[in-house]
């Protein structure tokens, strides 16, 4: 077992272990930290605990201290110089006719380095705006390209759901979505019902699919026959929470009846299966979303 104290930086919700030293930590502390960018001020989010080994990369970077109110005053100049680093960063990109589009400035804490974030649909040769934006700043530049959902991780914002994005705010790591995880769970591939805010599948499709899978194979297929205690119907829908199916039954004077039963009073049934392949409309969504 290893001491350690979870850290959390700026625009990340990943938490990154350090070794705590002889010094306490209180959960919302600043403290000042070695990183492979350099030194970094970052916040306590898990006070000293024990965790296995198996769960820390060795060595652990101890911390350096606590944050001083110096320390604070540097990060809050940091902050205040980034939008005005922004614009004269984007000038020069109209300057040099780059098809690149500008998410964000950061200042290193020990201000020796400005790091721009943009997207682009391709490759883009920024070498002469880099030298272009050394002569103007007088310090390290680092110009780093990222994906449109880390654009939505860096700027935050509202989901769907009302809550702040996860990307943002709770999850560490991107996970692997698919629209066929959207299928398995019964959702509309309708991509505006299933997308966030980066246009792409929302990253919450990932969190209860292991039970939607599970439930998933034991549901009747939509729009297979099965067998009631009124007679025999075609499943119209099922509630893969409740464990309700609709069934449509057509009486012998034609008329129908829409009735839900529960899965266990149901005979006959064809289970949908993992192996199905996507329909055209289903390869169609997943295309308009890109999905990765």
């Amino acid at each position: 077992m290893a001491k350690i104290v979870g850290i959390r930086f700026k625009n990340t919700a990943k938490v990154y272990y350090f070794a705590p030293g002889k010094e306490k930590f209180n959960k919302g502390d600043g403290v000042i930290v070695e990183t492979a960018r350099g030194v970094e001020f970052g916040t306590v989010t898990i006070e000293v605990k024990e965790v296995d080994d198996k769960e820390i990369v060795q060595p652990l970077k101890p911390i350096i201290r606590k944050a001083t109110k110096a320390d604070y005053e540097r990060l809050a100049r940091n902050e205040e110089k980034a939008p005005e680093a922004l614009r004269l960063c984007n000038e020069k990109v109209v300057a040099h006719g780059l098809n690149m589009k500008l998410i964000n400035a950061e200042y290193t804490f020990d201000g020796s380095k400005v790091i721009f974030y943009f997207t682009a649909p391709g490759r883009i040769d920024f070498r002469d705006l880099v030298k272009d934006l050394a002569s103007v700043f007088r310090i390290r530049i680092e110009l780093r390209q990222i994906g449109i959902r880390d654009e939505t991780r860096l700027l935050g914002g509202l989901a769907p759901c009302g809550r702040p994005c996860c990307c943002s705010s709770c999850m560490p790591d991107f996970k692997k979505v698919s629209i066929k995880m959207a299928k398995t769970q019964g959702l509309s591939l309708n991509p505006t019902k299933i997308s966030g805010l980066c246009g792409r599948l929302m990253c919450c499709l990932s969190y209860e699919n292991d039970y939607y899978k599970d439930v998933y194979k034991k549901m009747p297929k939509i729009g297979s026959e099965v067998t009631t205690a009124d007679g025999k119907g075609t499943v119209i829908s099922a509630n893969m929470l409740t464990y309700i199916v609709k069934v449509k039954i057509e009486a012998k004077d034609g008329s129908l009846m829409y009735k839900d039963f529960k899965l266990d009073e149901l005979k006959g049934i064809k289970a949908n299966t993992e192996d199905e392949k996507l329909t055209k409309e289903e390869l169609e969504a997943a295309k308009a979303l890109q999905e990765d």
